[in-house]
């Protein structure tokens, strides 16, 4: 009797476990089920509990968003205020010559500032536009099969209806040409940088019209001259159509950049995108390798090597990086980026957002900016590794390491020569090859002291490529909508645009007002070189000096970026032409129209913005910039220029805030400001 009670109560009790066990699961599958489909979810950063390995400090309270000193860092610049998006087409067309089929190469900025410029081409020529084909996420990369090259970053239907408009565009060829390109009877051209529209009127219409449909092959983020002449502005408001309404990214890809920057602004405060354009690509290019130490400058040595050898860097192998960084040549170090914003007056507990796909040096070079900046964050920190295998799709598993067996060429030439070599005694052979373990192969080190060339990329570093293309999309969205931007570098590995310029260009379209800084950055190493021995403890006239300097950035620097970077990518500064109605184009605009047209298009299209005096003129006013320089506090005597932190007692000392009698004082310069414009 008691062996059949004890029985049971087992019985009951391994029930009740059982019970226990499923209610767990469950729980814990609800709780999965809400974190994902709520609206707050797992985003509220409010709460104790957080699946991220970012938690805001914030040890100071938020100012009033209508104090002096809030506006001063976030608020908008007033004199940018009446430039608003306006790309609306201002003529018709119609007709087709045949087909043009493009491929694209390059990473994320060069593919795109090349698609406004294919679509151009195709309005040029009067052709059908195939969806281009990104060469970097097609299927031999490695990537999920679930998406085509173009829609693997790209919304494909959303570019077709935005264009229907302006430019035919079908997604595949007809089955006869398709055939006609698999056995290499397309006709194909390599096209140059920048090629003019004589280029493609004289050499690639010809071919069009006769075989009824062209290849070309872009290879380095971008096709066509940046600046158009007067009667093709129209073409110019095409790239900008493109560029910004046209090319969306992909369902996932935007869902997760949008629920990123909710995260962001979670905490209901304003935020500073940092890109810091440090890839090793950009340091050869521009011979910055000695701002590195150790492996980092072999590395970039063996690049600059590599570029030389086919011609992309014409300058010598060994450059003395110093100057370069004199010269304004290199990226301005996270370091030097976080002084400056503590400088102008940013606290300690900023959100800063760190973008880039690829920070060369790895986190170490970012860990000054971590002990300036308490929420320095970057897209890892704000999502999960489920989100982001999410947006990439089924992919296959691949051995994440393969054995390369590196070259023992000198070697086995030594032990030729042994072989035959005269009568006795002999020299010893050479000792056998130090065996190779897969630690001190593994990586860029591993090869960099063995071939002159670059190595061959494996499968898992083409998907990791592809991999970097949403990573730097995420970047994009992040970065545009930020209440701040501030570039390290505007250039890439070939002296082009880079990430940085796409995302200043699109902010001058979307929000030109948003403040977005351009730093000069000769300017910027004059000043730290100024302070080097104290520059944690600056004093308040070079504090002052920083202050105007980034203060004038906000109108120099689009001054600048107008008669540097526009020769080079349109996207980098689409202003005037996508902005607003000049008014001595008005009869270049609708080139062979005749008046009534002009009348009913501008009919139909409604309000047009016309250009602000300081764009009719073609340049900014210096006066107003001379202006603007009254807005730095001149008295800053209770700055001492401490941007860390110190170990114990009240650590928001200096540079890094402004106390009750500078801001009044900002006020009054505000209001002063405010009554000259």
């Amino acid at each position: 009797m008691k062996g059949e009670a004890k029985m049971v109560f087992k019985s009951r009790m391994k029930w009740v476990g059982l019970l226990g066990l499923v209610l767990s699961a469950f729980s814990l599958f609800v709780h999965f089920l809400l974190a994902r489909y709520t609206e707050d979810g797992i985003s509220d950063y409010q709460s104790s509990v957080t699946i991220f390995s970012w938690r805001p400090i914030f040890e100071n309270t938020d100012r009033p968003r209508t104090s002096p000193l809030h506006r001063k860092l976030w608020g908008p610049i007033r004199r940018y205020e009446p430039l608003n998006p306006d790309a609306n087409p201002r003529g018709y067309y119609a007709g087709t010559n045949g087909y043009i089929f493009v491929r694209i190469q390059g990473g994320f900025h060069e593919i795109r500032n090349s698609i406004p410029d294919v679509v151009v081409v195709a309005r040029l020529l009067n052709a059908t536009l195939v969806i281009p084909e990104i060469q970097s996420t097609t299927s031999s990369k490695g990537i999920s099969s679930e998406f085509k090259s173009f829609a693997y970053l790209y919304n494909e239907d959303q570019f077709m209806i935005a264009l229907t408009k302006d430019v035919k565009i079908v997604k595949t060829l007809p089955k006869n040409l398709k055939g006609a390109r698999r056995k290499k009877e397309i006709p194909m051209f390599r096209v140059p940088h920048s090629a003019s529209p004589y280029f493609y009127l004289h050499n690639v219409l010809p071919v069009l019209n006769k075989h009824s449909v062209v290849e070309l092959v872009v290879s380095d983020g971008g096709c066509l001259q940046a600046v158009l002449p007067p009667n093709l502005e129209e073409y110019q408001r095409l790239r900008c159509r493109v560029a910004f309404h046209a090319l969306r990214f992909r369902q996932e890809v935007q869902e997760l950049a949008t629920r990123i920057l909710y995260r962001l602004r979670a905490p209901g405060r304003p935020f500073i995108a940092f890109d810091p354009g440090m890839t090793r690509d950009a340091l050869a290019y521009h011979g910055c390798a000695e701002l590195f130490q150790d492996v980092h400058t072999e590395l970039i040595q063996h690049k600059r090597s590599w570029m030389r050898k086919r011609g992309i860097v014409k300058g010598n192998l060994f450059v003395d990086s110093a100057k370069q960084r004199l010269k304004g040549s290199c990226p301005l170090m996270p370091e030097e980026v976080g002084i400056l914003l503590r400088a102008y007056g940013y606290s300690s507990d900023t959100i800063i957002y760190v973008s880039g796909g690829e920070v060369f040096g790895g986190q170490r070079t970012l860990l000054p900016l971590h002990g300036m900046f308490d929420n320095v964050v970057d897209r890892t920190s704000l999502s999960t590794s489920w989100e982001l295998n999410r947006i990439y799709g089924r992919e296959v598993n691949i051995a994440t390491y393969i054995p390369r067996t590196p070259p023992f060429l000198q070697e086995e030439k030594k032990l030729k020569e042994w072989k035959n070599s005269g009568p006795r005694p002999r020299p010893l052979p050479p000792p056998p090859a130090r065996p190779k373990y897969p630690y001190n192969i593994e990586g860029w080190w591993g090869w960099v002291a063995e071939s002159d060339n670059e190595p061959d990329s494996t499968v898992m570093e083409l998907r990791t490529n592809a991999h970097k293309l949403l990573w730097e999309a995420i970047d994009y969205v992040i970065c545009v909508e930020a209440d701040v931007f501030i570039p390290g570098f505007d250039r890439d590995g070939k002296g082009h645009p880079n990430f940085a310029s796409l995302v200043m260009g699109h902010r001058l379209y979307q929000s030109a007002a948003s403040i977005t800084y351009r730093p000069d950055r000769k300017e910027v190493a004059k000043l730290l070189e100024e302070t080097r021995d104290h520059l944690y403890r600056a004093n308040r006239t070079w504090l002052t000096s920083v202050r105007r300097h980034l203060r004038k950035s906000l109108f120099d620097g689009l001054t600048e970026a107008y008669a540097k970077s526009k020769p080079l990518s349109f996207l980098s500064h689409p202003v005037p032409e996508c902005s607003c109605l000049r008014s001595n184009l008005n009869e270049t605009l609708f080139p062979g129209s005749s008046s009534p047209s002009q009348a009913q298009a501008q009919a139909a299209l409604g309000h047009v913005h016309h250009c602000p005096a300081w764009i009719e003129n073609a340049s900014i006013s210096r006066s107003r910039d001379k202006d603007n320089d009254e807005d730095i506090d001149e008295d800053d005597s209770t700055s001492s220029g401490l941007f860390f932190r110190p170990s114990g007692g009240n650590h928001e000392v200096g540079g890094g805030e402004i106390n009750n009698k500078e801001e009044a004082q900002l006020e009054d310069q505000e209001e002063l400001e405010g009554a000259e414009r």
